[in-house]
């Protein structure tokens, strides 16, 4: 039934400045409105809505992911614009930050300024 239709991303924030630098300028994404309920932003195509909320409660898991082309040139641009990676001593990470997972796809993880985690995907070669 929702399998033609377009998604629209949902996360949090309790700071919408912060956030609204944060998801323009160090993730490049293009801001479309703001008004009292939501930033929102395209991100290639899909809607992301920031939620303005009085306390955000980011969940231990990743909310929002990009698959990129190539993952070290996407991570030195993020860190480039102040994004810091997140590290976890439960998973072998190399010295970029990137975890290999099993089906051989790399992934790294960042939060945004409210907590909320996002990561990026560079896909295993066909």
């Amino acid at each position: 039934m929702l399998g033609t239709s377009k998604l629209i991303a949902f996360v949090a924030t309790s700071d919408p400045d912060r956030a609204r630098t944060f998801y323009k300028d160090a993730l490049g994404l293009r801001p479309v409105s703001d008004d009292r309920f939501a930033l929102v932003f395209d991100a290639n195509g899909t809607q992301l809505r920031i939620q303005k909320v009085n306390a955000a409660s980011p969940p231990s898991f990743t909310v929002l992911g990009w698959e990129v082309a190539d993952i070290a040139e996407t991570i030195a641009g993020l860190v480039a614009r102040g994004v810091v990676l997140e590290r976890y001593d439960f998973m072998k990470q190399d010295g970029l930050g990137v975890w290999t997972s099993p089906s051989g796809a790399k992934v790294a993880w960042f939060k945004d300024p409210d907590g909320n985690l996002l990561s990026v995907t560079q896909m295993k070669p066909s």
